[in-house]
């Protein structure tokens, strides 16, 4: 593939009103699991395309029109474990009592289902679509952010605003998605502000939200692209109200993910 000169489009959608979309996105999301072997992470299935607070960012490019990566926000709603919870919540249980107090204080979200398409490796896609994602946050209603992060993404994560909750697991650090694996759990304390990424970081952000339909070069010593951001979302779901007596930490330990 020639990784110069090339054309890549982010848009971002409400997954309950696009799931002919939602399904593109499932579908290149479980094949780059499948290339690496991994068949067990708590975001791999499709029950979210039916979530009213889930809302995607997708990447794709402009030559053949396919989806190349995608990553999703899923709000905290007090009925639906964030991803984070399912993965980690039967070794660290004070991970509920952690999104449940951020939840009803402003509200909290999760970061997560980031891929991208092998045919786009080395290019920054996941750095693209994650710069569109947080861009985007301040359209829905929540102050913090958190995710689940492995050690080969961390130094983006850093840059982009992210910090290892060390007080969680073992000074952070979980195994996952298998026991291979060791990730940890990371946070934007700060979804308003973005006061904790790097301040090149911070200022592109800020110009993707401010303006939320803009082009920039991304150039290296390996390629020159195009990436075309357009974050407004059409459709937001009010909410979610939440106070002491809609939100159940029983009813979300509880929750079947599949």
């Amino acid at each position: 593939m020639n990784k110069t000169n090339k054309k890549y489009k982010i848009f971002v959608f409400r997954a309950i009103d696009e799931p002919e979309l939602c399904e593109k996105y499932l579908e290149g999301h479980i094949r780059v699991l499948t290339d690496y072997g991994i068949t067990n992470v708590s975001t791999n299935n499709s029950k979210w395309i039916n979530h009213p607070y889930i809302y995607c960012a997708v990447a794709q490019d402009m030559d053949d029109k396919n989806f190349v990566g995608g990553v999703r926000i899923q709000i905290s709603d007090g009925i639906h474990p964030l991803p984070v919870e399912s993965a980690i919540g039967g070794l660290d249980e004070t991970i509920y009592d952690k999104v449940k107090e951020y939840a009803l204080k402003g509200g909290i979200s999760e970061s997560c289902g980031l891929w991208t398409a092998k045919s786009v490796k080395g290019i920054g896609i996941a750095r693209y679509l994650m710069r569109a994602s947080i861009a985007s946050s301040d359209q829905l209603g929540f102050n913090k952010m958190l995710g689940i992060c492995g050690w080969h993404t961390m130094k983006l994560f850093n840059q982009i605003g992210f910090l290892v909750d060390k007080s969680l697991g073992e000074n952070g650090d979980f195994p996952y998605p298998t026991d291979e694996h060791i990730a940890n759990v990371i946070g934007i304390l700060d979804a308003v502000t973005l006061k904790n990424a790097t301040k090149s970081e911070q200022k592109i952000m800020l110009d993707i939200r401010n303006i939320q339909t803009l082009s920039r070069n991304e150039t290296s010593e390996k390629f020159n692209i195009e990436v075309s951001y357009s974050i407004k979302y059409p459709k937001i779901m009010d909410g979610p109200f939440l106070d002491e007596e809609n939100y159940d930490i029983e009813t979300l330990k509880n929750y079947k993910i599949y």
